[in-house]
């Protein structure tokens, strides 16, 4: 009786699942909408008519001077703002404010945020209340106080600063546009960073000490583990903190209007959109700067969640 030999069957390797959203995320998706939902409707319904309202007016020659005389336009308003020449001045200025301020804030909100997360658990609730108050402060309180620290006649800083060799007794830092922007970036950067600290600060606390620890075992030094072990795992945190921050320093308007009042090349597209709307009654102008904005904004904020890639459920390992 001869037997017959099967060769051996092959080991199936077991087919892995595509990768999706984890259970937890949905949770928490759904956690998400069902507390914020509420919240965001109102907020729909509440700004939905003025942007609808801002649009349509942009389409019109409206003055609120000569309502009756109200023509269509179409897209006449957007063409004559963007071929005028103080539209991409504004833009300009607009832009130099973002980005210094919040390069300068996010370095020194950072700097803060390790100085915080290193201090003694019983100094930490105080370091943070003493860091808040100038975000505290209203805008143009805080504009005022610049102002009032600069003024050529009412001011303190040329007195304490004349040992400088560019500053004297009659340096007038309205009186020109690099200097006028310098003291609003100044003004900006000092109440706005404990804002970006206070968001890394909690970008530093979700970092795992385990990996700290094990960069130390392997020989990191310290630039090595703050590049490839910190900043790495923070990165949400850091997102949050320029995508908030640039939106709001691209719509500034109460540093200027408070210190130089436009004056100078000093004028953002915000200022820009408000000389246009009331004090030269231009509402079709005026409306169309402002959707310009609206776009501008959105737009910054569809780069910075795209450019950041951000995936919380692939960061807790669960993709």
């Amino acid at each position: 009786m001869s037997t017959t030999t099967l060769p051996p069957r092959k080991k199936t390797e077991p087919v892995s699942a595509p990768p999706g959203i984890s259970d937890r995320s949905r949770a928490e998706r759904r956690l998400g909408w069902m507390l914020a939902g509420p919240a965001f409707a109102i907020m729909l319904l509440v700004t939905a008519y003025p942007i609808l309202q801002a649009i349509w007016y942009s389409l019109y020659n409206y003055r609120l001077t000569d309502p009756e005389n109200r023509s269509f336009v179409g897209l006449g308003n957007y063409g004559v703002i963007l071929t005028d020449a103080l539209w991409w001045q504004a833009v300009g200025v607009t832009v130099f404010i973002t980005v210094v301020t919040v390069v300068v804030e996010l370095i020194l909100g950072f700097a803060l945020a390790l100085v915080m997360s290193k201090a003694l658990q019983s100094l930490r609730p105080i370091l943070r209340a003493a860091i808040l108050i100038p975000y505290a402060v209203i805008t143009v309180v805080s504009a005022f106080s610049w102002q009032f620290a600069f003024s050529i006649t009412t001011g303190f800083v040329n007195k304490w600063f004349a040992w400088l060799p560019f500053i004297g007794a009659d340096t007038d830092w309205f009186g020109e546009r690099w200097t006028s922007l310098m003291v609003i970036c100044l003004a900006e950067i000092w109440k706005t960073t404990p804002f970006i600290s206070l968001l890394l600060l909690a970008g530093l606390a979700q970092v795992p000490d385990v990996l700290q620890e094990a960069a130390m075992v392997d020989g990191a030094t310290w630039w090595q583990r703050m590049w490839k072990v910190t900043i790495p795992n923070m990165k949400a945190a850091i997102m949050v903190a320029l995508l908030f921050r640039t939106l709001d320093a691209f719509r500034i308007f109460d540093s200027i209007f408070v210190m130089t009042n436009g004056s100078n090349g000093t004028e953002s597209v915000s200022f820009l959109a408000y000389r246009q709307t009331i004090s030269r009654v231009e509402i079709g102008l005026g409306s169309a700067v402002s959707v310009l904005l609206f776009l501008a904004v959105v737009l910054i904020a569809f780069v910075f969640i795209k450019g950041f890639r951000i995936d919380l459920a692939q960061a807790r390992g669960e993709r």
